[in-house]
Parts: C-alpha cells; sequence; structure tokens
C-alpha cells in the first residue's frame, strides 16, 4: 500500500463505487495502514499480527484483518481487538483440515482463508468453517493478465462471486436456527 499509484487507483474505486467495501490485501506497518485508510479503503489484510497496526489502528473506523498462523497467534490477534483473522498460508498449513480443526477450539473468531485457494474450493472452506476466502491468484490469472485479457478476469471473478454465494446459501441452510 505504499505505493501512490494504489492508493490514486483506490481513491478513484471507492468514489466510482461509494457503495462497494473496497479494501487492501497487503498493509506491512502503521503507515501503509493509514495510506488504505486515506484512500478510502473499509478494510484492509496483513500477512502477520503487527503490533503497530493494531495500536494504532484497530481503533479507528477500518476493518483490520491481521495474518495468523497458529492457535496462539489466533488468540493474541483477537484478544488485541481482530474481529477477524486471515490464516495464512493456509494452502501449506493444510488447508480444508487447517480450518476445520482451528474452528474447533474458536467458534467464535471469524476467519479469512488466504493463499493457494481455487474457485472450486471455496465451498469446502466455507463448510468447514471459513467466513470468507482469498482468491487473488484463481481470479487474476497470470496468462490472462499478461495478455491483458479482463473478460476472462471478469468471468473468473463472477464464477467465484456465484460459488461464494452457493457455499454461503448451502451452509445457512444447514445451520440450525
Amino acid at each position: 500500500m505504499s505505493d501512490v499509484h494504489t492508493r490514486c487507483v483506490l481513491r478513484q474505486l471507492v468514489n466510482d463505487y461509494p457503495t462497494l467495501a473496497l479494501g487492501v490485501g497487503t498493509a506491512l506497518n502503521a503507515e501503509d495502514a493509514r495510506n488504505a485508510m486515506n484512500a478510502g479503503a473499509k478494510f484492509f489484510m496483513s500477512p502477520a499480527t503487527v503490533k503497530d497496526i493494531m495500536e494504532d489502528v484497530v481503533k479507528d473506523e477500518i476493518l483490520c484483518i491481521p495474518g495468523v498462523m497458529t492457535p496462539t497467534e489466533i488468540l493474541s490477534a483477537y484478544d488485541a481487538g481482530a474481529k477477524i483473522v486471515k490464516v495464512y498460508p493456509v494452502s501449506a498449513l493444510g488447508g480444508v483440515q487447517y480450518i476445520s480443526a482451528l474452528k474447533k477450539p474458536f467458534p467464535h473468531i471469524p476467519m479469512v482463508a488466504s493463499q493457494g485457494i481455487m474457485i472450486d474450493s471455496i465451498g469446502e472452506y466455507i463448510s468447514s468453517g471459513a467466513s470468507s476466502v482469498v482468491l487473488s491468484d484463481a481470479i487474476f490469472d497470470k496468462g490472462a493478465m499478461a495478455q491483458r485479457n479482463f473478460n476472462a478476469i471478469h468471468q473468473l471473478a463472477s464464477l467465484a462471486a456465484l460459488e461464494g454465494k452457493e457455499a454461503v446459501e448451502r451452509k445457512r441452510s444447514f445451520t440450525p436456527n
């Protein structure tokens, strides 16, 4: 988020689409977090739980989603004020099975599964307890990006949105009232 061009693009998107909750994927320090806030982001993620971010930014009106890997990190981030945590790198840690195992002691902590997730596995992650997933590599296909094939990227994003919606609807239909 330290790149001025990223901030300009985010600011423009926030102006063009005021009803969307736009955010940034990587804040590494408190300055990155403040830059995201100043550009209009409603949330940001970090690959780790950064003390300066948690102390300086959590109290402000932006959703901070810190990265965690272990149960200790999950509880530490939650105790520091995180309302949701990003389990990263989830595929290297066991994927769906890891999320399922983490939700047993932490059913009250919402988790975002991040890294290496494919569109066809969204449903498995949601049914295993993930509140949401990060799909940047699955949507922003390197070949399509290199060829500037934005139609292919749009199709992947649409498919991901449909898969996510269906996964949430299935989970809701099986959740007792």
